[in-house]
């Protein structure tokens, strides 16, 4: 299977045989980076907000999932999961986390999360293999909060997400605050991430960071 990112919260997972999905597709006039030219089967929305629902930015589309459920489509099995609900603020906004199933490569999508889930919420989600995980702050995980949840879900791979970067309009944290509090000095940045099977997956958790698709 293969990952794109997209800016911001948006991914595209593709794997010849099965449902393409994109991620939280953003309004460009608020979110910055270029505008969205996607084609996908499947679109999943974490929360409704202009920078994670865009549906315009996406052709091709059958299916759109906004919520908690389990759902097959195109042979790809969808899990999803309501989180933040626990602080109990009646304006935050719901956020729904989606494990997404590619053959057996578990790619877990974290969304806006903004608390560190429970030993129990954990297990719930089973092996995550790959993690998207936003890192900057704003409405969602800040660096320490990210890292926390990274050693509650030892996902193999970690890719982060929903940070600053020059081409975003948004006041959020840049990455090096995160991979400071991962441990990390220099990483190397790649256009996609490539995995053929579970055998090619590091035993210890990787960061990878994606270029963002022009």
């Amino acid at each position: 299977m293969e990952i794109f990112w997209y800016g911001h919260s948006c991914f595209r997972l593709v794997e010849r045989g099965l449902a393409s999905i994109v991620t939280d597709p953003f309004d460009h006039r608020v979110v910055g980076y270029e505008p969205l030219k996607l084609r996908a089967d499947v679109v999943t929305i974490s929360h409704d907000s202009p920078s994670h629902n865009y549906l315009d930015g996406v052709k091709g589309v059958s299916h759109v999932i906004t919520g908690p459920g389990e759902y097959e489509i195109g042979g790809v099995f969808i899990t999803g999961v309501q989180t933040n609900h626990r602080n109990g603020k009646e304006d935050t906004p719901r956020n729904t986390l989606y494990v997404f199933d590619y053959d057996g490569i578990n790619v877990a999508h974290l969304g806006d999360l903004n608390h560190v889930p429970s030993q129990t919420e954990v297990e719930n989600l089973g092996t995550v293999h790959i993690a998207l995980v936003p890192v900057g702050d704003g409405s969602s995980l800040n660096a320490a909060k990210a890292a926390e949840v990274i050693s509650l879900l030892e996902p193999n791979i970690v890719i982060p997400m929903h940070y600053h970067t020059p081409s975003c309009n948004l006041k959020l944290d840049p990455l090096n605050k995160f991979l400071k509090e991962m441990g990390l000095s220099e990483i190397e940045t790649l256009p996609s991430l490539k995995i053929s099977g579970t055998a090619g997956l590091p035993e210890e958790t990787r960061v990878i960071v994606l270029d963002y698709q022009h």
